[in-house]
C-alpha cells in the first residue's frame, strides 16, 4: 500500500499543543508528528466510537499479544505475558518508579543531554539530579559516533551509596544514539555492581534509520533483564501520543509487584477506551506504514544534512541512527541557544528546542523535528538560513 508522507496537514484550531502557536510561525519542537497515522488505527477508533457507548475498559489478551508479536519479530524480545503492565504513558510510568523505587535526597544518574522530562520526574519528586555528560566528539567521521558514554565519570556517580536509579534513554533523544549491546552491557553491570536499578525509556524505539536496529535493554544478558523496568509505547512511532497508552515491562518479579504497585497507587494504570483498541491496531497492522515513514524520515534526513552542508556552513549537524530530532551545534556562533532561539523565533517564526534544556551540555545546540513534509521541512531549513544570512 502506498502512504503519502507530502500531504500537508491542518491542525491549526485543534487544540494542538505543537500547533498553538501564532499564524506566521512554523512549530518544529515538541516530539508530534505531522503525518496521519495507520488507516487502521482510525477505523479502529472510529469503529469503538461509533458505539456510543463510552464506558470503563479493561485490557484483553488481545493488547499483550500485540506487544509480544510486535517486538518478537521487529526486536528479537521474548516478553512474558506476566510482565507487561499498562500504563498511560512513558512519563507518568517513570515517575511513578521514581517514587516508588526511590526515596526523597537520593541520587538518580541520567546521560545527558537527555529527554527534558526527566528532570522534571526526578526534581519534582524531590530526588537530586546527577548529570553524566556524554562525551562529544565534533569531529566525528561516519566509522564514528558523535557522542559516547563517559564510563569513568558514570562508574563514579554510581559508585555513590546515594545513587539508587539510572534513568536510561535508549535509542537516545535528543543525539539520536542507538546504543550498542556492548555498551548496555557495561552499563548493566555496572548498575548490578552498585544495585541502581534501570529505568529504560524505549519509547523511540521503532524510529531508527532503515536497516538500523536498537538493541532492549532487556535483551542484553540476564544482569540488565533482572535489574531493569523497560517503558514501550506505539505513541511515538505511530503518532497517536494524545490518546494515552504506554506499558512497562518487568521480568524480576520483585521490581515487576513494585511497579504494578506505583502505577496503581498513582491511578495510571487503568486505559481510557480508545488506548487498547488502537495499541492493538497498530501493532498488527502497522508495520508496512512504519517502514515507509522511516524511509521518509530517512529522506528528510538527507535533504537536511545536504541543505546544512551548503546552506549552513555555521551550525553542524549532529549525525544520528534513531527519531525524528535533528541535533545542531550551533557552537561556532554562540553558547546561548536560549537566547538564539528566542531571537530565531521572533525574526523567522521557526520554533525549535533550546539546548540547555536537555542538560547543562546542550547549552550550544538546538534540536529541531523533522517529522513533517518535505515542503514544510524545506519551509525550516529556509527560515534558518535567512536567520543567519
Amino acid at each position: 500500500m502506498e502512504y503519502n508522507f507530502d500531504i500537508l496537514t491542518q491542525r491549526r484550531g485543534t487544540s494542538s499543543l505543537k500547533w498553538d502557536v501564532k499564524e506566521n510561525e512554523l512549530p518544529m519542537w515538541v516530539a508530534d508528528m505531522d503525518f496521519i497515522t495507520v488507516p487502521q488505527i482510525t477505523e479502529a477508533l472510529q469503529k469503538r466510537a461509533s458505539s456510543g457507548i463510552y464506558g470503563y475498559s479493561i485490557i484483553p489478551d488481545a493488547w499483550t499479544q500485540a506487544y509480544q508479536t510486535w517486538w518478537n519479530k521487529r526486536h528479537g524480545l521474548k516478553i512474558k505475558k506476566e510482565s507487561l503492565i499498562f500504563c498511560t504513558g512513558v512519563v507518568p510510568a517513570i515517575s511513578s518508579a521514581v517514587r516508588k523505587l526511590t526515596t526523597p535526597a537520593e541520587n538518580i544518574v541520567i546521560l545527558t543531554p537527555v529527554y527534558n522530562i526527566f528532570f522534571n520526574s526526578i526534581r519534582n519528586n524531590g530526588r537530586n539530579i546527577i548529570q553524566c555528560p556524554l562525551i562529544y566528539n565534533s569531529n566525528t567521521d561516519i566509522s564514528k559516533e558523535a557522542y559516547t558514554i563517559d564510563f569513568k565519570n558514570l562508574e563514579k556517580v554510581l559508585s555513590d551509596n546515594q545513587t539508587t536509579m539510572l534513568i536510561l534513554c535508549n535509542p537516545h533523544n535528543p543525539v539520536g544514539r542507538i546504543w550498542e549491546k556492548g555498551e548496555l552491557e557495561k552499563i548493566g553491570a555496572l548498575c548490578s555492581k552498585y544495585n541502581v536499578i534501570v529505568i529504560s525509556d524505549e519509547i523511540h524505539c521503532d524510529l531508527t534509520d532503515p536497516n538500523a536496529e536498537y538493541v532492549p535493554f532487556a535483551s542484553v544478558n540476564e544482569t540488565c533483564k533482572n535489574i531493569s523496568i523497560t517503558c514501550l509505547a506505539p505513541t511515538k512511532t505511530f503518532n497517536i501520543a494524545g490518546l494515552q497508552t504506554a506499558a512497562v515491562m518487568a521480568e524480576n518479579p520483585v521490581l515487576r509487584h513494585k511497579i504494578w504497585r506505583a502505577l496503581n497507587t498513582d491511578e495510571v494504570a487503568e486505559p481510557n477506551v480508545f488506548a487498547i483498541d488502537a495499541t492493538i491496531a497498530a501493532f498488527t497492522h502497522g508495520e508496512e506504514w512504519l517502514d515507509s515513514l522511516r524511509n521518509y524520515i530517512y529522506n528528510n534526513k538527507q535533504i537536511a544534512k545536504d541543505f546544512t552542508q551548503k546552506e549552513l556552513p555555521q551550525l553542524h549537524l549532529v549525525p544520528s541512527q534513531a527519531t525524528y530530532l535533528l541535533w545542531f551545534d550551533c557552537s561556532s556562533i554562540t553558547n546561548n541557544s536560549v537566547e538564539l532561539c528566542n531571537e530565531l523565533r521572533k525574526k523567522t517564526g521557526l520554533y525549535v528546542s533550546e539546548g540547555e534544556e536537555y542538560g547543562k551540555c546542550g547549552k550550544s545546540f538546538f534540536r529541531m523535528n523533522i517529522a513533517c513534509p518535505k515542503e514544510r521541512l524545506l519551509d525550516g531549513l529556509n527560515r534558518l538560513k535567512s536567520f543567519f544570512n
